[in-house]
């Protein structure tokens, strides 16, 4: 199931949304015209909800606007930019803020260069940029503070905060968040508040301190009600909705919901109402209720057309696909889903679409698709590996970064010496006719600074060995579990064995973690990551030293074990420990007691057919076929293939589009090794 998390990534500080509907129709006389600034104030906050309805007034004032003094030209291309984003123009929205770039520069001026760089922010991320937008907006901040514009102080402190903890930096986005709640209580703005709590709520809420978060809400309903503003009170009630329904408070979840949706309708905020139909059917989808679920993912796909918005469209082909299946019209499910997946896929945004091909391929699964189950377990597969990968040559591309950047500040740091070094020099040759006596004073004291840049060229080279282990370490370890790598285990198959050391009678394991997706959402990640690190440990304990454990990816660990217990029932002990040590463990997380299984593939290495020897390649592949047919035939349990039983019946690129179809043909010879039947359980420490 799928919700939409809304990104409070822009914000805007407005007089009261009444002042926004109700502009003064005296605009059409000379002499009773407003002026401009005050015009461009009571745009805003409907900028803010209803940006379809505040372009046509921003794009009236334009030539009036562009010939204004520079304060009020500033602000009014700030708000057009806002309006072009909250629209989805986003190359025009990207043009504005860059004319605000070049006006800051052209006048020195630090506002018109900070609101260019959030609006710049605001476009990257929209565009499945975070990291270029978090630079872009932490820069913002730095300027912003250096101004007496109280609106953009708040609104960069508050963004700060935000891509803070989209970053992962808990702590700094807490800091920032309360800094601008602060600052916000201090001048007294009712908009600021609501701006600055509403972020600090949703920060609570994935902090998993739902009380604090609950102990603001009501100070920011207030806030939002002397602002005059239901487009405030609606995002007070779309927080609410998060902390309730985290916290299994359903009716209060439920009640947060209709009621922001009610707020929002009054205002006519279109792409907000989307938001609240998504999270409206995803919040029945969890209950079980797929009729409600489909009616309100109806009505999301209907009202997504007039948007140009393709992520919110694909999120609610999605919903509606899974409420159908619920509901037994798995065809028409099924092709709701794929449209989805399909608009997922033209904007490049591949977690969503991982999390997309999860889902479906359970579904499928409940419904008794399982050929259907098993083409989206695949695309799931790939797209998990591709994220993997990335994620890992992101955080090398990181580290060498912070190694080049340390690198040249040596450098700056020694060349600053050396010009010292050449200015004592020459300040001794001048004073060498003069007095000849400070000679020897002179080569002392260039003595003693040559030993001092040695021993700082032999700090440096330390350094610099020390960095070189670190990036080492970090190309074949895993950094949340210190397992082996992926990139490690594949070098290592690569390289040929030295001679006499040939691998014979060794075994291959690919472990899959049961319902780890539940464990996420129900717990959070950092639930996930505890469950991931005490497997990690768990299987150290369990396997031998000399056997090599990887994190494949995700939730996927792989043990390769250069010699395996002899005789075909060796390695099914070797599975049974695993399932019943893991299935053993208690992890304590927060209080919390979580246990959890696995399902496992394996498979002897080498494996031949006939005289033969299969390409390791070819069976991790059968291992991963394996660990499928674990997953698909209950979990909690283990697959090996033992061998084939008639190597002339045995085509190898059959077994592996379908291994259980060639098991079942007496091609395989399987083994099938049980664990406890236990589901996931949790109880409270």
């Amino acid at each position: 199931m799928l919700a939409v998390l809304h990104c409070a990534f822009a914000r805007s500080r407005s007089h009261a949304l009444t002042l926004a509907l109700c502009a003064a129709s005296a605009w059409a006389f000379a002499d009773d015209v407003a002026p401009l600034d005050q015009r461009i104030a009571e745009i805003r906050e409907l900028n803010r909800f209803v940006p379809e309805r505040a372009l046509p007034k921003l794009e009236a004032l334009e030539p009036e606007a562009r010939n204004a003094p520079l304060a009020q030209r500033i602000e009014f291309l700030n708000q057009l930019a806002v309006a072009r984003h909250g629209l989805g123009h986003h190359a025009q929205s990207f043009a504005l803020a860059n004319e605000l770039i070049a006006i800051g520069r052209e006048h020195d001026h630090p506002g018109a260069l900070a609101k260019g760089l959030l609006m710049q922010g605001y476009s990257a991320f929209a565009q499945h940029r975070p990291g270029e937008a978090h630079r872009l907006v932490w820069e913002a901040e730095k300027l912003a503070n250096t101004t007496q514009d109280m609106d953009l102080r708040v609104r960069a402190m508050i963004s700060s905060g935000e891509s803070h903890a989209e970053d992962g930096n808990l702590p700094s986005a807490l800091e920032r968040l309360q800094a601008a709640a602060a600052l916000a209580r201090k001048n007294g703005d009712p908009v600021h508040i609501v701006m600055a709590l509403n972020s600090l709520v949703r920060l609570y809420a994935k902090m998993r301190e739902p009380e604090k978060g609950f102990g603001l809400i009501d100070e920011a309903l207030a806030a939002a009600q002397k602002a005059n503003s239901p487009g405030r009170m609606a995002t007070i009630k779309n927080a609410e909705y998060w902390l309730a329904i985290d916290t299994g408070q359903r009716k209060r979840a439920l009640r947060a919901l209709q009621e922001g949706l009610a707020l929002e309708r009054s205002i006519g905020a279109n792409k907000r109402i989307v938001v609240s139909l998504i999270n409206l059917s995803d919040f029945y989808l969890k209950t079980g209720d797929f009729k409600n679920a489909a009616s309100y993912a109806e009505q999301a796909v209907a009202a997504t057309g007039p948007l140009n918005d393709r992520a919110l469209n694909a999120t609610a082909h999605l919903n509606l696909g899974q409420a159908y299946l619920g509901i037994g019209r798995v065809a028409e499910g099924k092709r709701q889903i794929e449209m989805g997946m399909a608009g997922y896929e033209e904007i490049g945004d591949k977690p969503e679409l991982q999390t997309a091909l999860v889902e479906y391929g359970s579904a499928l699964e409940r419904v008794g698709d399982l050929p259907g189950a098993l083409q989206a377990y695949h695309r799931e597969r790939k797209i998990s590996n591709e994220l993997f990968e990335r994620r890992r040559q992101q955080a090398m591309l990181e580290l060498q970064e912070k190694y080049e950047t340390d690198k040249k500040q040596r450098q700056i740091e020694l060349l600053r010496s050396e010009n010292l070094i050449k200015s004592t020099e020459i300040d001794n040759r001048r004073l060498q006719q003069r007095v000849w006596w400070l000679l020897v004073a002179v080569f002392a004291l260039a003595a003693t600074v040559v030993g001092l840049l040695y021993r700082k060229v032999r700090h440096a080279n330390a350094q610099l060995h020390e960095k070189n282990r670190e990036l080492k370490q970090q190309s074949v370890r895993d950094p949340l579990t210190g397992l082996y790598n992926r990139r490690h285990f594949l070098e290592f198959m690569r390289t040929p064995a030295p001679a006499g050391q040939q691998v014979d009678g060794g075994a291959l394991f690919l472990l899959d973690v049961d319902h780890f997706k539940n464990i996420n959402d129900t717990y959070g990640h950092a639930a996930g990551d505890a469950v991931l690190t005490t497997i990690a440990a768990r299987l150290c304990e369990i396997l031998r030293e000399t056997d090599m454990i990887v994190r494949w990816g995700g939730e996927e660990f792989l043990a390769y074990l250069p010699t395996a217990p002899a005789g075909k029932e060796g390695l099914d002990e070797v599975a049974g420990r695993i399932l019943a040590g893991i299935g053993a463990t208690v992890i304590d997380h927060g209080g919390t007691a979580l246990s959890v299984n696995v399902s496992i593939g394996y498979a002897p290495f080498p494996l031949s057919v006939g005289k033969q020897a299969l390409a390791w390649e070819r069976v991790v592949n059968l291992v991963d076929m394996a660990l499928y047919l674990a997953k698909s035939h209950g979990r909690n349990r283990a697959y090996g293939v033992r061998g084939f039983a008639d190597d002339r019946l045995a085509s190898i690129d059959a077994i592996e589009q379908n291994l259980e179809h060639a098991w079942r043909a007496g091609q395989v010879d399987l083994s099938t090794v049980m664990g406890e039947r236990e589901p996931l359980r949790a109880a409270n420490g």
